[in-house]
C-alpha cells in the first residue's frame, strides 16, 4: 500500500482506475463536496461501489437548525462543515445511492452505499439532481 496526499477535487488518476472506493469523514472538509464526489466517481469503474461513512446535518428539525446556525463558526474555527446534506450531494454528483443507514446520534452519522453508473446516465442524473436542488425542475 502506498499513501499519498491529494486534492479530492482533482484526483491525479485516469478514469476507471479503481474497483471501489471508501471514504470516511472526509467530505465535510472538501470545499466543493459535489466536485470531490464526481472525481471519486470518475476514477472508480462504472458499476462499482462507493462506500461513505460521513457526518451529516441532522434531519431532526431543531438539531438540524442548530447545526445550520453553528456551521459558519465550526467551519471557521475547525475547518469541517457540520451541516452538509451529504446524501443529496452524493446524488447530485451522479452516484446511484443504493442504501443509507443511520449510525445513531439522531441521524448525524450515516453509512452511504452508492454505485457508479455509466458515464452518460451519470451526466444526465447530475444535471437533473442539480436542477431539482436549485428548484428548476
Amino acid at each position: 500500500m502506498h499513501l499519498i496526499q491529494i486534492d479530492a477535487q482533482a484526483l491525479d488518476f485516469p478514469d476507471d482506475t479503481f474497483d471501489s472506493a471508501v471514504a470516511t469523514f472526509i467530505f465535510c472538509s472538501v470545499p466543493d463536496m459535489v466536485l470531490g464526489l464526481q472525481e471519486m466517481a470518475r476514477v472508480v469503474k462504472p458499476g462499482s461501489q462507493v462506500v461513505l461513512l460521513e457526518h451529516v446535518c441532522s434531519e431532526h428539525p431543531v438539531l438540524g437548525r442548530i447545526m445550520d446556525l453553528l456551521d459558519p463558526v465550526s467551519a471557521r474555527l475547525m475547518g469541517p462543515h457540520i451541516n452538509r446534506r451529504t446524501v443529496d450531494n452524493v446524488r447530485r454528483a451522479g452516484l446511484i445511492v443504493e442504501r443509507v443507514e443511520d449510525m445513531g446520534t439522531r441521524g448525524i452519522f450515516k453509512l452511504i452505499i452508492a454505485r457508479v453508473g455509466d458515464r452518460e446516465s451519470a451526466l444526465e442524473d447530475t444535471a437533473e439532481a442539480t436542477a431539482e436542488h436549485e428548484g428548476i425542475a
